[in-house]
């Protein structure tokens, strides 16, 4: 895990200002991504726990948007470019550097937590335990909103994607892995090819239980704050 995220963070280490000139008022022209997170932070809030996380916040444009929202969100990336980048960006909003699978709140600590397309470079194997880890953080009843390139195949897809390799995933197989989580699946929305590879836009909305099953919370534990 370590060595492929290494090269991971160093190849998003090397495109900040582009990454950022490209990408931080991409939404304004994807419709279901802007409404499938407003979605998602209209749900939190009636949580009554608001706070929030952006898990691979990149630039810390969707961290404003989730604050712009009403959440108490805050953006964790595991390059400290995009950090330093989001941080002098938008300086009233925290920023700390982190990885996924190892995530630096306490065991319920979340009402939210967004991962638009910041899974994607995780190969399959690896993807239950950084799921457990995305559980293990939320409250019951919170929220989480992943947003991945989707295939028709019945298998992930292994991909060269323009800054590190990168898998697409079939919708029902994804679910599954939430849903071995600990998660149950609220909403999903597929849309037409993002790319010339044919994948397609795909968001899934799914929150933990109320009461945790079997009494205990799913998740491999981590770091405390």
């Amino acid at each position: 895990m370590v060595e492929h995220q290494d090269r991971t963070r160093a190849a998003y280490d090397g495109i900040v200002d582009l990454y950022a000139s490209l990408f931080a008022d991409r939404l304004e022209t994807q419709p279901f991504a802007r409404a499938m997170i407003g979605t998602f932070a209209e749900l939190v809030r009636a949580t009554g726990n608001t706070r929030a996380a952006d898990v691979g916040c990149g630039p810390g444009h969707l961290t404003a948007m989730l604050d712009g929202l009403g959440l108490d969100a805050s953006g964790l990336d595991l390059s400290p470019a995009m950090i330093g980048h989001a941080r002098r960006a938008h300086p009233a909003l925290r920023f700390d550097e982190a990885r996924m699978e190892s995530l630096p709140f306490g065991d319920g600590a979340l009402g939210g937590l967004l991962a638009h397309y910041s899974m994607i470079h995780t190969p399959p194997e690896e993807l239950p335990a950084l799921l457990a880890e995305q559980a293990r953080v939320l409250a019951p009843g919170g929220l989480i909103l992943v947003s991945f390139f989707g295939t028709e195949e019945p298998e992930p897809v292994r991909f060269d994607h323009k800054v590190a390799p990168a898998y697409s995933w079939p919708v029902d197989r994804f679910t599954e892995l939430l849903a071995g989580a600990g998660f149950v699946t609220k909403a999903r929305l597929l849309h037409d090819p993002a790319s010339e590879r044919g994948f397609l836009d795909t968001h899934v909305l799914a929150a933990l239980p109320l009461e945790a099953r079997g009494g205990s919370r799913p998740g491999p534990g981590g770091p405390r704050r």
